[in-house]
């Protein structure tokens, strides 16, 4: 590996042994599927395991195979580099035998030293492909070394119950020994099969000798210590069929093999040459972004950017659709390890993920994926796990979409798609015209958009838990009102530049109708910048002026609806009020619903979802926001863009968080690894002035 490859050291003998535990590392398959775990080898979460299959509807994203736990024998004396359950569990290894994990090319690697040996542990999920390749490799030691490797199961849709283990026989006395699953065991390898129509689990060890799989059944119940603290069903059984005895040589190597893929596909693949080529797709990736891109913590994020674009393999009517069409259907996973593809997330995500990193192609295949989806002039909100159809409750997804694609004509210069997409986007304005779902319409008296419908959350502060809608925001939200001025905005200029002066001209009316609505209404001199929402609940002249970031939409926007004369005030509010190092609050302090951490069980945390934490993503609409007021201004813009690397190795490793708490240190919660927070990272690295301006 050449010094110029971005590699990051997660976890290095030295550092605070709690690292182990709170840093995870995350490798994806391009179809949703995943592996994960901490830099330890501790299962923390339900959603941690070796690989994690992205299977076709009605599965969805399944636990195929869990831990892996490893015990080392050199001589007589044996050390366990992860696990202290016989086969998966919390860490009890002398610490001093991890040397490092580090990831090279966004792949973990581990290297454990004892006694004179050396052991390097890699893992890769080759692209589209529901298989995992682990493989050890003994780079020195003072004699032959036996490496003993157990897997262990609980299989299960990843976020399905963890309190059983699926298939088991319900007389099965779970204190004795037993394997709940049936194995099969082959020239080829061993099978793991489970009720419930799942497919099989081939696994197969190759190695310098022959080995087979030493049949001892077991297992245990295991404490996810982060699901515990959630406030979600926190212990479960897993079980192992066994375990594999493997003797190393200095020098030598063994590759364990897991997948749903048919045996005669794995049989196909060299492992060596199905590494190599993950490594030079991963090249590949690197050499494509803009040039700021390329190197440094933009290489970083170039990889992690790969994480969420997907082929939504569960939906196969999407393939076969864009695939008679000459295209290739694309998603985007909107946080991992629980979210699946969102709307909102996908539209705000796409010039980040897609267009910066040089996939344009992939950009093109994503906005026409989601076209076929629209209905009722919405796109979805979001696909549920393992369902061919999506949900639509949401007012500002749709409105993305028409920013999203005026991104992607600007960067590519591509207008053969939007000329495409016509039906569907003047089908999508009259909706909103005339309205349609969930109250979302055109108010005639004022041409703003107004939102809303009873145990409905349609903005991106949508928390909701037990029936409770924690920030409703019914009416005409500040940011809902920002995105449909630019979408008028926008199609006035397409039709224009497709010929239709009349429609473009009433568009245009529009659009002007709304902008002098907007400032006359969204003004709030108490607090210097814009209500948060006017009309509350359908109500006249009834305002919220709580401080949010949703105000700078009306700054950042390619079409700023708010008057100029505004832009510093809005912007300045919201730097000192809401900016941190990690993104924006989204409440400012001093509020009586300010909650400065996200912590606790469900209902506490979604209480304090957008009631003050951080939100990362928020960063790249800051940053727009404070060029177009202050465009000299570079060295704000610097110190934003030097916090992001603050976070690359302190939970998601290579990475970025959902979500941060709202005061110091600024912790790092919910998913580990968020799109949109990715993207706009990798937008404001593109933004950045050279470092010498």
């Amino acid at each position: 590996m050449t010094d110029d490859l971005p590699r990051r050291v997660g976890w290095r003998r030295g550092d605070d042994p709690a690292g182990l535990v709170t840093r995870e590392w995350l490798v994806t398959n391009g179809l949703g599927g995943y592996a994960s775990g901490t830099v330890g080898g501790v299962v923390t979460r339900r959603f941690h395991g070796t690989l994690i299959a992205g299977l076709p509807a009605p599965f969805g994203r399944v636990l195929a195979l869990g831990g892996l736990a490893e015990t080392v024998r050199l001589r007589d004396a044996e050390c366990r580099p992860a696990g202290d359950e016989p086969f998966a569990g919390p860490l009890r290894l002398p610490v001093h035998t991890l040397q490092d994990f580090t990831l090279e090319l966004g792949l973990p690697v581990w290297t454990w030293a004892w006694e004179g040996m050396h052991l390097e542990k890699r893992l890769v999920l080759p692209h589209l492909r529901n298989t995992t390749y682990v493989t050890w490799t003994l780079h020195a030691a003072p004699a032959p070394v036996t490496l003993i490797v157990a897997p262990s199961f609980n299989l299960r849709p990843h976020e399905g119950m963890i309190d059983h283990l699926h298939g088991r026989c319900p007389d099965a006395a779970f204190d004795a020994p037993h394997f709940p699953y049936r194995v099969h065991e082959t020239d080829r390898g061993v099978d793991v099969d489970a009720d419930g129509g799942l497919p099989p689990i081939h696994l197969a060890l190759r190695a310098p000798r022959p080995t087979s799989l030493v049949r001892e059944d077991a297992s245990v119940d295991l404490v996810y210590r982060v699901e515990r603290d959630r406030g979600y069903d926190f212990h479960g059984p897993v079980a192992s069929p066994g375990h594999w005895d493997v003797t190393l040589e200095p020098g030598e190597s063994a590759i364990l093999v897991v997948s749903t893929e048919p045996w005669e596909e794995i049989e196909a693949l060299a492992a060596a040459d199905v590494v190599a080529a993950e490594r030079e797709r991963r090249l590949q990736l690197l050499a494509a972004p803009e040039p700021a891109l390329r190197h440094g913590i933009g290489a970083e994020l170039t990889l992690a950017a790969d994480q969420f674009v997907i082929c939504p393999h569960t939906r196969v009517g999407d393939e076969a659709r864009q695939e008679a069409a000459g295209h290739t259907a694309r998603s985007v996973i909107a946080g991992y390890h629980w979210f699946t593809d969102w709307g909102r997330d996908t539209m705000i995500a796409l010039e980040g993920l897609a267009l910066l990193t040089g996939r344009q192609r992939e950009a093109g295949d994503i906005l026409r994926t989601f076209a076929h989806h629209v209905r009722d002039g919405l796109i979805p909100n979001l696909f549920p796990e393992g369902e061919g159809e999506g949900l639509y409750h949401t007012a500002d997804a749709t409105l993305w979409f028409f920013h999203a694609l005026d991104r992607y004509e600007t960067r590519t210069g591509d207008h053969a798609l939007r000329r495409d997409l016509h039906g569907h986007l003047s089908d999508i304005v009259d909706h909103h015209l005339r309205g349609t779902r969930f109250g979302i319409g055109v108010d005639p008296r004022d041409g703003l958009l107004r939102q809303g419908e009873d145990g409905y959350q349609l903005t991106w502060m949508d928390a909701k838990v037990d029936g409770w809608v924690v920030t409703p925001r019914r009416g005409k939200a500040v940011e809902i009102n920002a995105l449909w001025y630019n979408a008028l905005r926008l199609m006035e200029r397409w039709l224009r530049e497709d010929g239709a002066v009349a429609d473009a001209d009433r568009m245009g009316a529009r659009a002007t109708q709304a902008q002098t609505a907007f400032n006359q209404r969204f003004w709030c001199e108490d607090t210097g910048c814009l209500y948060d929402i006017v009309d509350c609940d359908g109500r006249d002249g009834i305002t919220d002026a709580a401080v949010r970031p949703n105000q700078i939409l009306a700054v950042s926007l390619p079409h700023p609806v708010l008057d100029p004369a505004r832009w510093a005030a809005v912007m300045t509010v919201a730097h000192d009020r809401l900016l941190t190092p990690q993104g924006l609050r989204s409440l400012a302090p001093g509020h009586p619903d300010y909650r400065p951490s996200y912590d606790g069980d469900l209902r506490a945390r979604d209480a304090a979802y957008h009631q003050g934490t951080v939100w990362g993503w928020l960063i790249g609409p800051f940053v727009d926001g404070w060029r177009r007021t202050w465009p000299d201004d570079h060295e704000t813009l610097r110190h934003v863009v030097d916090a992001l690397a603050s976070h690359l190795g302190e939970a998601g490793l290579g990475t970025i968080s959902e979500i941060f708490d709202a005061e110091r240190p600024w912790t790092p919660r919910g998913c580990i690894a968020q799109a949109w927070s990715v993207a706009e990272a990798l937008r404001c690295l593109a933004m950045a002035p050279p470092p010498n301006d």
